[in-house]
């Protein structure tokens, strides 16, 4: 019993030095990416841009949460943003005291731009790996967005199937 959780333990440590290391890679390649549309935005701002892209707007409080930051930054992460015209701040129409943020079509255009350029660059480097690793680096990440509560970027041809990771 004392090995099987021995060996459970390596295994959680292998994956979790694996991921980190594709995690620098990932970063780096995020960092070009949104640099070459507008070297203005951070990482932290072009991230609420994209749950905005990916989720529609958002009151503060909701949107902190997903970012996992307190709403007085994020507050002044949507103030910078609003300065740059790439989000709007609106009143909620349930409920005047609350104000929803939303993308303007210039922060739509920086998600599309900056993500059609990251995925060019991911796409070169998954070319270079074997078809065989190709499919399950598919399962793997998937699997591993799910459980990190990731909203899936699109369909896959590659189905999660949740039993193999449960």
């Amino acid at each position: 019993m004392a090995r099987a959780v021995e060996e459970q333990h390596d295994q959680v440590d292998a994956v979790t030095d694996a991921v980190l290391t594709a995690s620098r890679l990932l970063v780096a390649v995020s960092a070009r990416s949104i640099a070459a549309v507008d070297a203005s935005i951070s990482i932290a701002q072009f991230r609420l841009l994209v749950v905005l892209f990916s989720r529609g707007a958002q009151k503060v409080t909701t949107l902190a949460q997903a970012l996992g930051v307190n709403p007085s930054t994020a507050t002044r992460t949507i103030d910078r943003l609003l300065d740059r015209d790439l989000v709007d701040r609106q009143p909620n129409p349930e409920s005047r005291r609350e104000m929803r943020i939303s993308l303007t079509s210039a922060g739509k255009r920086v998600v599309r731009d900056a993500t059609r350029r990251r995925r060019a660059e991911i796409a070169a480097i998954v070319e270079r790996m074997p078809a065989t690793h190709q499919r399950g680096l598919v399962r793997a990440l998937n699997a591993f967005s799910v459980a990190g509560g990731e909203p899936p970027a699109a369909a896959s041809p590659y189905e999660v199937d949740e039993t193999d990771w449960a």
